[in-house]
């Protein structure tokens, strides 16, 4: 199994969150040829979850998982010496190749492990809220994300927040006939940034993005709607936040929390160097999937950006270490 052929060749496939229908379907069939049995499980219109389990290996202990899906724009791959590049090299297309390529080395020493590939991680992780309500006798979940091959002690959540000011239209040139929705929205905004943010002594702070700002009709015409999007990264339980940030934004905006995925705790394992995910995952999803492990090649510090790659040495490093895991997690 040659993971950096294979790694260019899901790259090239162009799976931005709702458009997963192609990758699935070359993973359904990259499968089969290894020999899996192979179940595709709707999640919207073409969309599916990809599950391949081995026919020799009856209720395997571990399964690899990760996600199909990429955030927008599509870069297709190239590489040089050391790396590969384009979009989902590390996140997660890299992963996928190194977990196919792992399960297949184990198989050649008799160790079984399923494999389970998702839909829609980068937006809502609807493709694990499915999968959570399939049988399986999974007792570990190794979940694959960017994380330089370092064992996660935790990945914080996500709250987000969408403020809609509402104000009255008016002429730029009389202010005072009308009622700015935008001048709210910053205001409100503005109140935001000011609040003291929770922080834990394992995870970290709590970190706040204003990431969208939208409004207004014309720069002559006092505008009457405003919108923003925020996102929190979670440390904790959400709900003190919830009802500050409601409080702090007063009557300026309607405030709702469109997402909420919360921080979760994870397992590490002995000699392993540990590290903590700022970003959220799939597993709050698959609760249903065994005791959960996040582990992957590839650094989250350039995924979703124009230059992402995985370094090919860290991919095949990545194929030891899922194997090293697997093998005494199956012993267990």
């Amino acid at each position: 199994m040659d993971a950096i052929s294979l790694t260019r060749r899901l790259v090239d496939i162009q799976s931005i969150t709702g458009n997963e229908c192609q990758i699935g379907h070359v993973l359904v069939e990259e499968m089969q040829r290894l020999g899996y049995n192979v179940q595709r499980t709707v999640v919207e219109g073409e969309r599916a979850n990809v599950y391949a389990t081995s026919p020799q290996g009856s209720n395997p202990a571990v399964v690899f998982s990760t996600h199909m899906d990429t955030v927008p724009p599509f870069i297709a791959s190239f590489e040089d010496d050391t790396r590969i590049y384009g979009r989902g090299s590390c996140d997660a297309k890299g992963i996928i190749a190194a977990q196919i390529a792992a399960a297949e080395r184990l198989k050649q020493e008799g160790i079984y492990v399923d494999l389970l590939f998702l839909v829609g991680e980068e937006r809502d992780s609807a493709g694990a809220k499915v999968a959570n309500q399939q049988k399986n006798s999974c007792k570990y979940l190794i979940n694959g994300e960017p994380t330089e091959n370092r064992v996660a002690i935790a990945s914080k959540g996500s709250l987000r927040v969408q403020l809609t000011a509402s104000g009255r239209m008016a002429h730029s040139a009389y202010p005072e006939l009308g009622e700015s929705a935008v001048d709210k929205l910053i205001e409100a905004l503005h109140r935001l940034r000011a609040m003291k943010l929770p922080s834990d002594p394992d995870i970290g702070p709590c970190t706040m993005n204003i990431g969208v700002i939208e409004g207004g009709r014309a720069p002559n015409v006092i505008p009457d709607n405003a919108r923003g999007q925020v996102l929190y990264r979670l440390v904790g339980p959400a709900e003190a936040l919830r009802n500050e940030i409601v409080a702090t934004v007063g009557d300026l905006a309607k405030v709702e929390f469109t997402l909420e995925i919360p921080a979760v705790r994870l397992r590490t394992f002995e000699g392993l160097p540990t590290m903590v995910a700022a970003f959220t995952t799939d597993i709050p999803a698959l609760t249903n999937w065994g005791q959960p492990l996040l582990l992957g090649p590839g650094s989250i510090h350039v995924a979703h950006t124009e230059g992402e790659y995985v370094e090919k040495k860290q991919l095949n490093d990545a194929i030891d270490l899922y194997c090293a895991v697997a093998k005494k997690l199956a012993q267990k």
